[in-house]
C-alpha cells in the first residue's frame, strides 16, 4: 500500500482527495498497489466533511511518519509550502505540486534536493491546470530543441479579455463579473498585472531551455490599461488582444516575458477563449505543437496532480525527466536589440504626418477618437521612441 499525505485542502487539495476516492479503481487496477490518502494537512477543521477524520494540524505528523512516502502540495504561497517541500524531500518522501509560486522560485532547489535523496519532485500541475505540458516537453518532445514558447497562461485575463471583445464591456466591469463567478480572486493582482503567467512562463522557459529564472528579473506588463477601443481597434485590423507569456533563446540568452499581445486569426492561439489557456510550442523538428484545454479548476487541476502521484508510484527512476538547470543569463526586454516584431500602435487621431513615422504594413482604423495601424518589425527601443513622439500612445507587440 502506498500512503499518501495532502498538505492544503483548499480547492486543489479537495478535488486531489475526490479524484483519488472517485477514481481509486481505475488508478489501483494500473498502479497494480493499493493507494491510501492517510493526512490531510490544514489549519481548518472540516466538521461533516468524509476526510475529516483524516485533518490534522501539525506537518510533523507528515514528516515522521515513515509509512508516507508521497506528500501533494497545493497549499499556495511561497511559504511554508517550500518550507513543507523541502523538508519532506530531505526526508525521502517524493512531493508533487500544483504551486507555481514554489515551482518559480525554487524548483531547481528542490529539483536537485529530490535527487539527492533518491526521490521525484514533480509539478505537471503548476502550468496550464488540467493540460499536459510538462511531461510532453520533458518526454514527448525531448529530442527537439524547443526554439520558442507563447501560450495563453491566465484563465482569468483570458477570460476578461473575451468578454471584452464579444460584449464591449469595460475592464472594471468584466473583473467584477470573473470575481462573482469565481474566476478572479478578490485581490486580482496576481493575474490582471501579469505575475502569475510570469511564474508559468519561468516554469516553461526553465524546462526548454534548461535555465532557471527569476520571475522578478522578466519583463511582466498586465491587462489593466487596455480598454475596448483597444481591442475593438485590433479586431478591426484582424487580430485579437491576448496576454501572452513568450519566451526564446536568442544570442545565448534567454528572454523571458509577459505583455498584451495582438495576435492574428491564422495564429492558433487567437481562438481561445474564456478561461481555457493554449500553449504554442515551435521544436526544430517537429515544428509547432499545440496544448489545449482548462488551465485552471479544481477537478481539472487535481487531474495534473494525480498524474504525478501515479508518476511517482509507477516508476518514480524512469519517469519524466528533468533537465539540470543553471542560472540563466538575462536581460530587461529593451536589451534585446536582436529581438525585433512587429506593433500595432494606438493614439489619438492626428494627422498624417504619423505615416512618416512608421513603415505602415496595413491600413490605419479609427473608433472611438482614436486611430491605430501596424507597423514593420521593430526593436523596443525604437517602439518606445515612436511611443514618445505620438500623442496618448500605446504599443502592443505582434505574435
Amino acid at each position: 500500500m502506498v500512503n499518501i499525505a495532502i498538505l492544503g485542502f483548499g480547492v486543489v487539495g479537495s478535488g486531489v482527495a475526490e479524484v483519488l476516492t472517485q477514481n481509486k479503481s481505475i488508478i489501483e487496477s494500473k498502479l497494480g498497489k493499493k493507494v491510501n490518502i492517510k493526512y490531510i494537512l490544514d489549519l481548518r477543521d472540516f466538521p461533516g466533511n468524509p476526510f475529516e477524520k483524516l485533518v490534522v494540524h501539525d506537518f510533523n505528523v507528515i514528516l515522521n511518519d515513515p509509512e508516507v512516502s508521497v506528500v501533494a502540495e497545493m497549499m499556495g504561497g511561497s511559504h511554508p509550502a517550500y518550507d513543507f517541500s523541502k523538508a519532506c524531500l530531505e526526508a525521502g518522501k517524493s512531493v508533487v505540486t500544483s504551486n507555481k509560486e514554489v515551482v518559480a522560485n525554487f524548483g531547481a532547489e528542490l529539483l536537485e534536493i529530490a535527487k539527492k535523496n533518491g526521490v521525484a519532485y514533480l509539478f505537471e500541475a503548476s502550468v496550464g491546470g488540467g493540460i499536459p505540458i510538462i511531461r510532453p516537453m520533458c518526454n514527448d518532445l525531448s529530442s527537439n530543441n524547443i526554439t520558442e514558447i507563447s501560450g495563453i497562461l491566465n484563465g482569468t485575463t483570458n477570460y476578461i479579455l473575451t468578454k471584452m471583445t464579444v460584449e464591449g464591456a469595460d475592464f472594471s466591469e468584466v473583473l467584477k463579473d470573473a470575481q462573482d463567478k469565481g474566476y478572479a480572486e478578490r485581490n486580482p493582482s496576481a493575474d490582471v498585472e501579469g505575475l502569475d503567467a510570469a511564474r508559468k512562463i519561468v516554469i516553461l522557459a526553465a524546462l526548454a531551455f534548461g535555465k532557471s529564472i527569476n520571475p522578478a528579473d522578466i519583463y511582466a506588463e498586465g491587462i489593466t490599461n487596455i480598454d475596448t477601443v483597444d481591442v475593438k481597434l485590433a479586431e478591426k485590423l484582424g487580430y485579437s488582444v491576448k496576454l501572452i507569456g513568450y519566451s526564446k533563446k536568442i544570442d545565448g540568452k534567454i528572454l523571458a516575458m509577459v505583455s498584451p499581445r495582438v495576435i492574428p486569426t491564422s495564429n492558433p492561439l487567437s481562438s481561445i477563449s474564456d478561461v481555457f489557456n493554449g500553449i504554442l510550442l515551435d521544436g526544430d523538428m517537429v515544428g509547432n505543437v499545440m496544448f489545449y484545454g482548462p488551465g485552471a479548476g479544481k477537478l481539472p487541476t487535481a487531474s495534473a496532480v494525480c498524474a504525478d502521484i501515479v508518476d511517482v508510484i509507477a516508476h518514480a527512476e524512469s519517469g519524466i525527466k528533468l533537465p539540470t538547470f543553471s542560472v540563466a543569463d538575462t536581460n530587461d526586454v529593451f536589451d534585446f536589440s536582436t529581438y525585433v516584431c512587429k506593433r500595432m500602435f494606438v493614439c489619438d487621431e492626428c494627422s498624417d504626418d504619423i505615416k512618416l513615422l512608421v513603415a505602415l504594413e496595413s491600413n490605419i482604423v479609427t473608433q472611438g477618437g482614436k486611430m491605430a495601424f501596424i507597423t514593420g518589425e521593430m526593436s523596443e527601443k525604437e517602439a518606445e521612441k515612436i511611443c514618445k513622439s505620438l500623442p496618448a500612445c500605446k504599443a502592443y507587440r505582434l505574435l
